[in-house]
């Protein structure tokens, strides 16, 4: 699956809100507007006015709209959330050459909420990867004390931690050990 420059930009920008959410042993990842700045400049989020808590608080709820599209079950399910996502963003595709990146689309109206912004943008995204039978990358780590979104864009579609380095190297190294402690009585 090809994915351009800014695909892989609203990827990231999804996969990082969906993570920013609260679990059993973390704390919210998106506590006050402050964050939520820092987040919109991380990603260089463009054409975002003066952020307030009616942002934040919207933005909180389609990050829960997000999660659920990454652990549907199956297409129809993640198709329905974001059908849900982008037409309550009030999509408006246009065509764009901004900040020195190529024409482009974005599909938030000027002047839209960051919350509308990141629906329409990002579940625009996410509905291209339905649409071309890719929704099964949209995975959740398989480590089970860790749970994050991430999209397997592996060739063959075998990714199964968020980050191997630490989730998955952490895994294997506890299933060595426990086979040594097996073998060794």
């Amino acid at each position: 699956m090809l994915i351009t420059h800014d695909t892989r930009c609203a990827l990231d920008t999804v996969v990082d809100l969906v993570n920013t959410a609260p679990d059993d042993d973390t704390t919210d990842g998106l506590p006050d507007v402050e964050a939520l700045g820092n987040f919109v400049r991380k990603h260089n989020i463009s054409d975002v006015g003066v952020l307030s808590e009616a942002d934040l608080a919207a933005v909180h709820r389609i990050r829960e709209r997000f999660a659920g599209v990454f652990a549907a079950q199956d297409a129809r399910i993640a198709a329905a959330l974001i059908n849900e996502l982008v037409a309550a963003a009030g999509t408006t595709p246009r065509l764009t050459d901004h900040d020195g990146y190529d024409w482009h689309v974005h599909y938030f109206a000027p002047g839209a909420s960051i919350a509308d912004h990141l629906a329409a943008d990002c579940g625009m995204t996410l509905a291209f990867f339905v649409v071309a039978g890719e929704q099964e990358r949209l995975r959740r780590c398989e480590a089970p004390d860790c749970r994050h979104a991430f999209v397997d864009v592996s060739r063959n579609r075998s990714r199964r931690y968020c980050d191997s380095r630490t989730c998955g190297n952490r895994l294997h190294v506890a299933a060595y050990r426990a086979r040594r402690k097996e073998s060794a009585g």
